[in-house]
């Protein structure tokens, strides 16, 4: 039997296809690979795995392996892989970030906490978002792109060092059996509204920076508005039933996967077709999905794993890619990025650390706060890609900004444990579980 040959113009088409798979395997091979050993290594200095992720992305671009071997960088990460590696970065944050939205919980469990949270949140976010403002409008001759406005480039630098690790922070709270103490309930719930808040800004200036004239903009801010209404008012309801069923069994079918990965992919579609990113809409996503603590269980076991492991180190990598730290060098550039870090670390510590005090805490979890909430991990990056794709920082911004993110987050368990060591924590989580046995009671 004679098989059809294919068309001619078919046959070239299908080659360049199949070389361009044979350049991405090696790639996404090398990345996973780098990220799986700097992880480890972090691991074995008391450090989260996701600062030794960070640190691969940064040591596979020009910053180390561009600058020591540029013919490998150039072999492993020619031109035409990096679209295909900005895809895949692209699908994973919005997954990962439609699991960090799905994972929040607002529900204050004890008298007054809510208020607490929201007291901490409000310093948490204003007071770095104040003192990176500053900072933004005094360097923007210096620092800002000329195309960026002097106020725009000012509450984009803000809003990137009010950032808290939400996801970091819950991690170590888990892994550390805290998380319904008053420390770790207060923390994360303060620390859920900060980033919130910030995603928000987020969405408002890519309109902005986006638009092509005010009309365009205001319609930009309109439709995302409406979409998160939509979303939290129409769609949550309708997965209700879902979430249920999900909880009875304890488990995600088939039919129910194929529903919650379309959700947050068809929210992220509409939000880059209106103008904002789509990490925006995979979070508002994940805010939609049902709350109950059995639903949002089975969809982490179920989805987390393959998103962090598989997905977020090609994120990680592109990130380094687009890091050029040898941009730092010489006085003014040194000096600039010292007073961005000074004010993103001061602005934060004490910015948490202070109104913990005031509102009831001792000095040692108040510093404990203070510490978690500086840590800023995987968001800032996200917020610093989305900033850099679309013109609202320069390549010299970026890099100073991976710098902040990777020393803030490394410096965050160190602190904290200097705060709070291992005896004073279960003296705290005892003294949490008879206060929650009295409430019970």
């Amino acid at each position: 039997m004679l098989v059809p040959a294919l068309p001619l113009a078919a046959a070239p088409a299908a080659d360049a296809n199949l070389e361009l798979t044979l350049k991405v395997m090696p790639a996404l091979a090398v990345i996973l690979l780098t990220a799986a050993v700097c992880g480890r290594l972090a691991n074995l200095v008391m450090q989260p795995r996701v600062v030794g992720e960070m640190i691969a992305g940064v040591l596979l671009g020009p910053t180390l392996l561009g600058a020591l071997f540029p013919g490998a960088e150039a072999a492993l990460f020619p031109t035409e892989v990096r679209p295909v590696l900005y895809v895949i970065s692209t699908l994973g944050l919005t997954l990962y970030m439609f699991l960090v939205g799905a994972g929040m919980d607002h529900d204050a469990r004890s008298p007054g906490e809510f208020r607490k949270a929201s007291v901490l949140a409000v310093s948490g976010i204003g007071t770095p978002m104040l003192l990176g403002g500053a900072v933004g409008l005094v360097l923007w001759d210096r620092l800002s792109r000329p195309d960026v406005g002097r106020w725009e480039f000012a509450l984009f630098l803000g809003g990137a060092l009010s950032l808290t690790a939400f996801p970091m922070l819950a991690r170590i709270l888990y892994e550390r059996r805290l998380q319904n103490t008053r420390v770790g309930r207060l923390t994360l719930l303060a620390a859920s509204i900060d980033d919130a808040v910030a995603w928000c800004l987020l969405a408002a200036l890519s309109a902005v920076h986006l638009g092509g004239g005010a009309g365009d903009t205001l319609r930009t801010i309109a439709l995302a508005a409406v979409f998160a209404v939509v979303m939290l008012g129409v769609v949550a309801p309708l997965l209700r039933p879902l979430g249920r069923r999900v909880a009875a069994t304890g488990q995600l079918g088939g039919g129910a996967v194929y529903v919650i990965i379309l959700v947050p992919l068809a929210a992220g579609w509409f939000t880059d077709l209106i103008g904002v990113y789509s990490v925006f809409g995979g979070f508002v996503a994940g805010l939609a999905m049902p709350r109950d603590p059995a639903f949002r269980a089975a969809l982490h076991s179920r989805m987390m794993d393959v998103v962090s492991t598989l997905l977020l180190p090609v994120f990680f990598a592109f990130s380094g890619l687009n890091t050029h730290l040898a941009g730092i060098a010489g006085g003014p550039a040194l000096l600039a990025f010292a007073v961005i870090l000074a004010v993103a670390f001061c602005g934060k510590y004490f910015g948490c650390a202070l109104p913990t005090r005031a509102l009831g805490f001792g000095w040692r979890e108040s510093w404990a706060v203070g510490a978690m909430m500086n840590a800023r991990g995987l968001m800032i990056l996200i917020f610093i890609n989305i900033g850099l794709a679309q013109g609202m920082i320069t390549q010299e911004v970026f890099a100073m900004l991976v710098l902040v993110a990777v020393l803030t987050t490394a410096g965050a368990l160190p602190l904290y444990k200097l705060a709070l060591p291992e005896r004073l924590e279960r003296a705290s989580t005892a003294e949490s579980a008879v206060g929650q046995a009295r409430v019970t009671v």
